[in-house]
Parts: C-alpha cells; structure tokens; sequence
C-alpha cells in the first residue's frame, strides 16, 4: 500500500515555524517509495514560516460547507488557502492510486480526530483538519503519527518531533 503523507513528517521544513515535525517511520516510507509527502498548507499557497492558524467556528467538515473558517494567529482569515491546498492534497492522492494517509496530528489541515480549538492556547477538541476531513469525505484510511508506532512496530524509531 501506498500512502499519502504531510510533509513535515518526512522531513520537510514546511510547519507553520519552518521546521520539521520529522516522523522516522514516515521517511522511511518516503525513502522505500511507498509514501508520498504533500503539504496541504504549502499547496494552498502559504508561506513558509508562516503565522499560526486555528480552525474557528467548527471543524474542516464546517470549513468546507461554509460554516467556520480558518484563522492565523494575527487575525487574518487564510480559509481559501486551506480548501485550496485541500483540493490539491486530494488530487495528487488520486493521481497516484493512495487510499490512505498519516497525517500530522492536530493540526488544522491535517490533524485527524482532534484539532486545535481555535483559542490558541493549546487546547484541543474533537474533529478533524480541512485536508483530513476532505480525504475521510473521499473514502480515505487516515492516521496520525502518533498511530504509526503502533500500526508499524516492525520500523523502529516511530516518531519524534525535532524541535
């Protein structure tokens, strides 16, 4: 099986920080060709650094029907950029034949079950990021990497954030 993976995972300095979020298990898919990274963000035109932003008003389900947006920290709504790196993310999965992804956890694009608030404060609350929602819309098989080194024990190291 092939994933789809954020980016930052395997490696690439594409945060909201500019840093990576490096996951020794996602780069070892990408280096054995069975992974694909993607950063629904980046693809969605936003700058690296760029300020940190929050899902506000519901989840990425309510960001993509229209009821809530996506907000960074300086208060500027970046939900365009987000639908759009979204769409992206999708379509590059469906060129390459991928049904499933690990994503980063809580994030805003790609956080899977439980997101960022909206506050800022390092609170979380169930839902699912813009990019995650959009792939469990289309029938996609989602983890985080906090569900890699329990789904890939047989690859080693798991995953540790280098910050």
């Amino acid at each position: 099986m092939k994933y789809l993976v954020s980016a930052c995972l395997a490696g690439h300095s594409c945060s909201y920080d500019g840093l990576p979020r490096t996951c020794a298990v996602v780069e070892k898919l990408v280096r054995e060709g069975r992974a694909v990274p993607v950063c629904p963000e980046c693809l969605g035109g936003l700058p690296v650094p760029r300020p940190a932003s929050e899902i506000q008003g519901g989840t990425g389900v309510d960001v993509l029907e229209g009821r809530a947006r996506v907000v960074n920290c300086k208060g500027d709504d970046v939900t365009g950029a987000f639908i759009r790196g979204a769409r992206a993310t999708l379509e590059i999965a469906r060129k390459q034949g991928i049904q499933a992804a690990i994503l980063k956890a809580r994030s805003p694009s790609c956080g899977y079950g439980r997101i960022y608030d909206g506050s800022f404060k390092g609170k979380v609350k169930a839902g699912h990021g813009v990019t995650a929602a959009l792939l469990v819309e289309s029938g996609f098989q989602i983890f985080t990497e906090e569900d890699v080194e329990k789904e890939w024990p047989a690859y080693g190291a798991g995953c540790r954030e280098k910050i």
